[in-house]
């Protein structure tokens, strides 16, 4: 009896370990077979292909103008609304005039009252009564007098406002009764015009990109008011320095420009072809500029492409199902897709090889979150 219980439970005990034996070995094939790289096929082939630059920018008017005074005076009447056309010279507000008026109504009399001194002034050193030093502080007198008026016609003149180019009323002018001041530094805009038949787009390039881009090149964009509808536009400017001047150490803002930006942007300034007249200014767009692009071009995915030290190189799928390192020589590069000049021809199949993911690690989640190895 007691014989009979010592063999059940090695039996057990066997079993226990043959379970044991069997799970690890499970286990270690399934790790085994995870950490293969998984491999797909894809075959050389011809397409056009593009390289493009991303960039975003803003809709605006190539021509506009913020129409100001010239002198300093309450606003009597603004003639045009919003979204009005407006041709140049027509005009488009009146200042309050009074000051003017009656200061050039005092100005034509002094000018007068000096006139009428100097003609009897000069009249009398014809005849030796007056001196020649009196007749010049006459004549100065007279001439400083038609000076001071032709100013105050001037700005009498100011306070008529007029278009000073042909174009449309952009955004909401000042109401009447506001003071416009002048000023070279600040000075009130009464409105602004614009001509809104040509517009361009005032685009950020990344440093790393803007050695790409070249005047001429072509380029599409988008913008969030019309979905799936795609505009065309043409690189017509590129700057010569950054948007912040950082290089500048002379500017007064360069060190704050240095300390703070990350990354260094270009503008770019593209000619918009917009006939239908459907977009504004400030608009947002999303650029594409096109700096390459080929017909009938020899390529394969961008994943297919690996580099060592001697350059770039495939795997190459053999019949037999083994794989060649064959070194090519690449052209454009576009999202998906990468030219290959040389080393391939159409219809050879390249290997794709990745390293498959674990299954408890398929969430994708940072150390030690959910999906992730622990600490």
């Amino acid at each position: 009896m007691r014989k009979k219980k010592t063999l059940t439970i090695a039996g057990i005990v066997i079993a226990i370990f043959a379970a044991i034996i069997g799970g690890y070995m499970y286990y270690t094939s399934v790790q085994t077979e995870q950490s293969k790289p998984a491999t797909e096929l894809a075959q050389a082939k011809t397409m056009k292909i593009k390289s493009t630059v991303s960039a975003t920018g803003t809709i605006r008017p190539v021509d506009s103008v913020e129409v100001s005074s010239k002198i300093t005076a309450r606003i009597k009447s603004v003639l045009v609304k919003e979204n009005d056309k407006v041709t140049a010279g027509q005009t488009v507000a009146v200042l309050d005039g009074k000051d003017f008026e009656a200061s050039n109504d005092q100005a034509a009399f002094k000018v007068s009252n000096a006139k009428s001194k100097y003609d009897r002034v000069a009249y009398l050193n014809s005849i030796g009564a007056k001196s020649q030093e009196e007749l010049e502080d006459a004549r100065y007198t007279y001439d400083t007098a038609a000076s001071n008026l032709e100013k105050t016609q001037s700005d009498l003149g100011e306070t008529i406002i007029t278009a000073p180019m042909d174009g449309i009323v952009v955004g909401e002018p000042k109401s009447a009764g506001t003071m416009a001041v002048q000023g070279n530094s600040n000075p009130t805009v009464i409105m602004t015009i614009a001509d809104m038949s040509k517009k361009q787009i005032l685009a950020k390039v990344d440093e790393t990109d803007i050695g790409s881009v070249k005047v001429g090149q072509n380029a599409t964009f988008t913008v969030d008011t019309y979905t799936g509808k795609t505009f065309t536009a043409k690189v017509s400017k590129i700057s010569q320095t950054d948007v912040t001047n950082s290089w500048n150490t002379k500017s007064s803002n360069s060190t704050a420009s240095t300390t703070t930006a990350s990354v260094i942007y270009y503008y770019v300034v593209l000619d918009v072809d917009d006939p239908d007249n459907l977009l504004l200014p400030a608009m947002t767009a999303r650029v594409e500029i096109v700096t390459s692009e080929k017909e009938n071009a020899l390529v394969v995915p961008i994943s297919a492409l690996k580099t060592d030290n001697r350059g770039s190189y495939v795997l190459l799928s053999l019949p037999e199902g083994t794989t060649e390192k064959r070194y090519v020589s690449t052209g454009i590069y576009s999202d998906e897709f990468v030219e290959i000049e040389d080393g391939l021809s159409e219809g050879d199949t390249v290997a794709i090889t990745y390293k498959a993911k674990s299954s408890t690690s398929s969430g994708g989640g940072r150390r030690g979150g959910p999906g992730g190895p622990p600490f």
